[in-house]
C-alpha cells in the first residue's frame, strides 16, 4: 500500500517512517531521513508498505506536531495499518474515498497523551 506523510517537519516525517518499517517491510531503508523538497512549498514524503505481515507491535512514539498521512491499499490493509499507527500515536480519521476494491483514508497523528 502507498503511505503518504505531509504537514509536518522532516523529523516528525521520519518518526513515522521508522514506526511503519519497525512494524511492516518498506521501501525506505532503517536510517533513511526524509529530505524537505522546497523551501517554500509543503514536502509530501511517501513510502510503499507491505502489510500482509507484521514484524513487531510499535510502542508509543513522540511528534513534535500533528502530522497529516495519506494511505490507500485494499481495506483490510488500510485497516491493519490504522490500527499499527493507533499503537505509536493518536489517530483521528479526517477523510476517507471508497473504490470497489481499494479505500483510501486521509489520517492525523499526534503523539499519545500522558495517563
Amino acid at each position: 500500500m502507498v503511505v503518504a506523510v505531509t504537514g509536518c517537519p522532516k523529523e516528525d516525517a521520519r518518526t513515522v517512517f521508522d514506526v511503519l518499517r519497525r512494524s511492516f517491510v518498506s521501501d525506505r531503508p532503517a536510517g533513511d531521513t526524509p529530505e524537505d523538497a522546497s523551501d517554500t512549498r509543503p514536502t509530501v514524503w511517501t513510502a510503499t508498505v507491505d502489510v500482509s505481515e507484521t514484524k513487531t507491535g510499535p510502542g508509543p512514539s513522540r511528534l513534535s506536531v500533528p502530522v497529516m498521512v495519506e494511505a490507500q491499499g485494499g481495506y483490510w490493509a488500510v485497516d491493519r495499518l490504522r490500527k499499527h499507527l493507533a499503537d505509536a500515536f493518536t489517530v483521528r480519521l479526517v477523510g476517507t474515498a471508497a473504490g470497489d476494491q481499494e479505500q483510501e483514508i486521509r489520517l492525523r497523528l499526534e503523539s499519545h497523551r500522558p495517563a
